[in-house]
């Protein structure tokens, strides 16, 4: 058993440059056989590329590298990674390119030097929370490799040890920026001393006289209790070798931002913070584990609800431990800490033992934290590779392959879907920014509005006034706003379109009609037809016309009112059928014999038809259905009530129209409905639209006005037709 005195951690002086020789010693001991030619090589290749260059400090830039590449060493990475570390600012920095290191050093080392650059390159300039979080998930996208990851963690931990350096608001700026973004990535990745470090030194810059007051207190506090934390760690050895227990022990005062967080949380004093000694045994086995719980808890009064079993009922991020606070010796509350070798290996160095991020509010999304189900395997895994260039070569990942995290001009990030463009991007900002987009920049670079966005990407939308949205963009768009608002303005501008293009068919039409179209519409005359043809407005209908759905000609047959007969008898006439006269034994009209009868061609009245008789001088009366459009515009005074009156042998002819699909077979299954209702095809027209429909109009031939409903209804019912109604012969 060793015992351990563990202290808080400090913004360490001015030290000896580290030699490469002690970065080798390290990976020998936990790497049997390592390359060490290729940390050799990184090693020179480095010091010639940083030749000349020193740090603020004045030291050589290359004590950067080494010291970069000690701290992975200490995190037992593997060769590859330390090889990135001596080079990861040497494509940054020097002249040295990404190919040389690739020819040099191979894929996997460029691989990871490369995605340390593009994390360094870019600039973090909004601080919000969300942001701040959208920046991390962002960093963990372009880290397709989770060694990119720990080399740059590494960096920034070196960078804030030696921040002494710079200039006062340049220290505020990076530890504002390592708070925000590189602790809870550590915190991810399960890096628990570097995460506490990085805290620890963000806190000295951020707010310098609390942390100087805070230290001191701690500082005295730990001055009496180096005795007390001796005396603890003896009496848990005592009681490890008294049951035959093989373990270790480690006593600590809790680091100072964790402490600074819990006074400002519960609004306490220093000295009402009870539990700032920590102690922890390290065992061989499960059982043993829960074995030191009891003897803890016999030994020591425990203290209410503040015994956690993270063992049993591990946490989300797979931290496993026996967390208790028990009032010790002297009656002081400390804290145990009791888990296995296995435990603290992942609890203090796991490579993925944090994934989430407790600290934010916000959290992680349920759909993120299912990517990182995997990592739970590969905790697995791990605990069964001893070799960590088997381990680290293989762990790549790829958590948010389906996100892209792009930058605006002004440095907020924006979550966009994989194979986004510069479109989807205006669509995310505004609507308006998406429909006026006329070209872009990425990264500072005019590039097709089609190009796919990489994570990192700066991405700038010029805008034009006159530009509107075209149909090739939904060829690559691939957010659902950016479809849905193109869509919508497509459908505006046919529709747009369609009604003008309407509007000028029917005024030819009307003009060859002597009709004078505009001022019929602007009169309200249409809009009885629009609703008779179940549209919602005029427009709608003008539409319809438009898209060819309806014909000009048989609008305007409709629209208009007939002129009386007594006035313009030669108009009467053409809406009449002279051929066909009716018998008085067929019509019967009150009051009145031997008249001469007449159809009225506007409505096409049949035997069954409610129908009115409208008197004309000289020419008799004409029939009109009771419902016909015309007969509310005719003098009310020579209308009169007639009724069908016996039966005719002969067919009366009708017009209906039938929508239907445009599929093989609807024809046929009409043609056999009509067959079987022994309904005459006198003749027919078929046009096919746009939406698949065909407009089918058939003349038949029928007994009555039941006759002509009853095979309506029959051919309404067929799965292929849409709707069937009744036409004027007009």
């Amino acid at each position: 058993m060793t015992a351990k005195t563990m202290t808080t951690s400090e913004q360490r002086p001015h030290a000896p440059m580290i030699r490469i020789g002690e970065v080798i010693d390290r990976i020998a001991a936990y790497i049997p056989n390592p390359d060490m030619a290729l940390i050799q090589k990184a090693y020179v290749f480095s010091a010639s590329a940083h030749e000349g260059q020193t740090r603020q400090s004045g030291e050589p830039y290359l004590s950067h590298p080494l010291s970069v590449a000690a701290i992975l060493a200490e995190m037992r990475l593997d060769e590859a990674s330390i090889a990135a570390g001596l080079l990861h600012d040497t494509v940054e920095d020097t002249k040295a390119t990404i190919e040389e290191i690739k020819d040099q050093f191979g894929v996997e080392v460029a691989h990871v030097v490369d995605g340390v650059t593009k994390i360094s390159k870019m600039v973090f300039e909004s601080r919000e929370e969300a942001q701040a979080e959208n920046i991390r998930k962002m960093i963990l996208a372009m880290s397709e490799d989770i060694r990119v990851l720990m080399v740059k963690l590494a960096d920034r931990l070196h960078n804030m040890r030696t921040l002494d350096f710079m200039k006062p608001h340049k220290q505020r700026l990076i530890a504002q920026e390592t708070l925000d973004i590189y602790c809870p990535l550590a915190n991810r990745l399960g890096l628990h001393q570097i995460k506490v470090e990085l805290e620890d030194l963000c806190f000295r810059y951020l707010k310098p006289d609390a942390y100087k007051q805070l230290k001191k207190s701690v500082e005295r506090h730990a001055t009496v209790s180096r005795e007390y934390i001796d005396k603890v760690i003896g009496l848990l050895e005592e009681m490890l070798e008294a049951n035959t227990i093989q373990g270790r022990v480690m006593g600590r005062t809790k680091h100072l931002h964790s402490i600074y967080n819990k006074m400002l949380q519960q609004g306490l004093t220093f000295d009402q913070v009870y539990d700032l000694i920590a102690f922890r045994v390290v065992v061989g086995g499960l059982k043993d584990c829960y074995a030191v719980l009891g003897l803890v808890h016999a030994t020591w009064r425990p203290v209410p609800g503040r015994f956690k079993d993270y063992i049993s009922m591990p946490k989300n991020n797979m931290y496993q431990s026996l967390h208790t606070t028990v009032v010790g010796p002297d009656g002081e509350r400390i804290e145990i800490q009791i888990r296995t070798e296995e435990m603290n290996r992942l609890a203090e160095y796991g490579v993925a033992a944090h994934w989430q991020y407790k600290e934010s509010q916000l959290g992680m999304k349920s759909r993120d934290m299912e990517k990182f189900s995997w990592l739970r395997q590969i905790l697995d895994w791990q605990q069964e590779t001893k070799d960590p260039r088997d381990f680290m070569s293989n762990l790549r990942f790829d958590l948010f392959a389906d996100e892209v995290y792009v930058f605006t001009p002004r440095g907020d990030v924006k979550e966009l879907p994989e194979g986004a463009t510069p479109v989807d991007f205006a669509y995310l900002i505004h609507s308006q920014v998406g429909d006026r987009c006329s070209g872009a920049k990425v990264n500072g670079k005019l590039v097709p509005l089609s190009t796919r966005l990489k994570n990192g990407d700066t991405v700038e939308i010029i805008s034009d006034p006159s530009r509107r949205p075209s149909r090739d963009w939904l060829k690559f768009v691939k957010t659902a706003k950016a479809i849905s608002r193109i869509k919508h303005f497509i459908r505006t501008e046919e529709r747009t379109r369609s009604i003008a293009l309407g509007k000028e068919m029917l005024e030819k039409e009307g003009r060859k009609l002597g009709l004078n179209f505009n001022k019929l519409l602007h009169s309200g005359a249409i809009e009885p037809l629009a609703e008779e043809y179940s549209f919602k407005n005029v427009e709608e209908l003008l539409s319809a016309v438009g898209y060819s759905r309806i014909t000009p000609k048989k609008l305007l047959n409709r629209l208009l009112p007939k002129p009386a007969e007594d006035e313009k008898p030669q108009a009467e006439a053409a809406h009449e059928e002279p051929h066909k006269p009716l018998s008085t034994d067929k019509v019967r009209i009150k009051g009145v014999d031997d008249v001469l009868v007449r159809y009225a061609q506007c409505c096409d009245p049949l035997p069954g038809d409610p129908i009115v008789g409208f008197i004309t001088r000289g020419r008799g009366v004409t029939v009109h259905t009771a419902d016909c459009p015309n007969v509310k515009n005719l003098e009310p005074e020579r209308l009169m009530a007639i009724s069908w009156e016996g039966q005719e042998d002969k067919p009366y002819p009708a017009k209906i129209s039938i929508k239907a699909r445009n599929v093989p077979g609807a024809l046929a299954q009409i043609a056999d409905i009509l067959g079987k209702q022994g309904v005459n095809i006198d003749s027919g027209t078929f046009l096919s639209s746009e939406d698949k429909t065909s407009d089918i109009v058939l003349t038949i031939e029928v007994r009555d006005s039941a006759h002509l409903y009853a095979t309506i209804d029959r051919i309404s019912s067929l799965d292929k037709v849409i709707e069937v109604s009744r036409l004027s012969l007009a």
